[in-house]
């Protein structure tokens, strides 16, 4: 899909290649893209839809977590806009490289598919504007704010804030596309028991009124965030609660009652009990 916009001057590009989304946020000194795709190709399309778009020139990129699918579009953007100022989460930027570089290898593994090449020929460019808990950027007359609410989706998850047209970009800490039924991105790299506690940080940030958009997938509404803390709560109650009665990590999937399919949470609770303190944790009854 082309650039939409939902609010005043953010605009949100739904692509079809894994349902993820790029968006723009403009100010009188130019345009701030979130996430820049899952390939150079991919990327190039992406800035071709920006200047057919007509509102400006990027002057900043922001990559809301390491993932390939929100990062392997850097290279493009820095060789278009001069070298453009790319900011991350420090742990992010950290690991855009060896996250890049493991998709790669995987993808050399899967001959069939359509963007193996693609994906392949892609210059891995890592973040060079970190931060570690907030940051501002100025776009002249509007502010955005950088904010790290805490580990989810990954150790370096951020959130973009447009105060002043009440948008919040939440990359992967919310999911709403269909192509994973709305599931939670729950990957290896996945923090369970700490993921609920960092959307709540992000629901501070938000009103009633607000438009969030996911990383995946359509705009939500904050009631949509809330539904979704909840269920990924109790992904992290159940874990807990599981450990705490001494069932085994090779049963827990099984036993559990679970608010999403349990093909969808293995890497979770598998996290889940690698991430709780020994206290937390019985041995199995015999």
């Amino acid at each position: 899909m082309p650039f939409t916009e939902v609010a005043d001057r953010v605009w949100v590009a739904r692509h079809e290649w894994f349902d993820v989304n790029v968006s723009l946020v403009a100010g009188d000194r130019g345009l701030l893209v979130v996430d820049t795709h899952a390939s150079a190709a991919a990327a190039r399309a992406v800035i071709d839809d920006i200047r057919h778009l007509g509102v400006g020139e990027v002057v900043a990129v922001v990559n809301t977590h390491e993932h390939f699918d929100h990062t392997f579009g850097n290279g493009e953007f820095r060789t278009a806009y001069a070298a453009v100022p790319i900011h991350a989460h420090e742990t992010a930027a950290e690991q855009t490289l060896p996250a890049g570089e493991r998709i790669k290898a995987a993808y050399a593994d899967e001959p069939d598919d359509p963007h193996r090449e693609e994906v392949q020929a892609t210059a891995i460019v890592p973040a060079d504007r970190t931060f570690s808990s907030a940051a501002a950027l100025d776009l002249g007359d509007r502010l955005v704010e950088l904010v790290h609410p805490g580990r989810g989706h990954t150790a370096g998850d951020l959130v973009v804030r447009v105060p002043d047209a009440d948008v919040l970009l939440a990359g992967d800490l919310v999911e709403e596309s269909a192509v994973r039924n709305g599931v939670p991105g729950f990957g290896s790299d996945c923090y369970p028991l700490e993921w609920p506690l960092s959307l709540d940080i992000v629901l501070g940030l938000t009103t009633p009124a607000s438009i969030v958009v996911p990383g995946h997938g359509a705009p939500v509404d904050r009631e949509f965030v809330e539904d979704q803390r909840n269920a990924i709560g109790v992904v992290a109650e159940t874990i807990r609660d599981l450990a705490t009665r001494g069932v085994p990590l090779a049963e827990a999937l099984e036993t559990g009652e679970w608010p999403y399919p349990r093909e969808e949470l293995a890497d979770a609770v598998r996290r889940g009990y690698e991430q709780l303190p020994r206290s937390q944790k019985r041995l199995p009854l015999i």
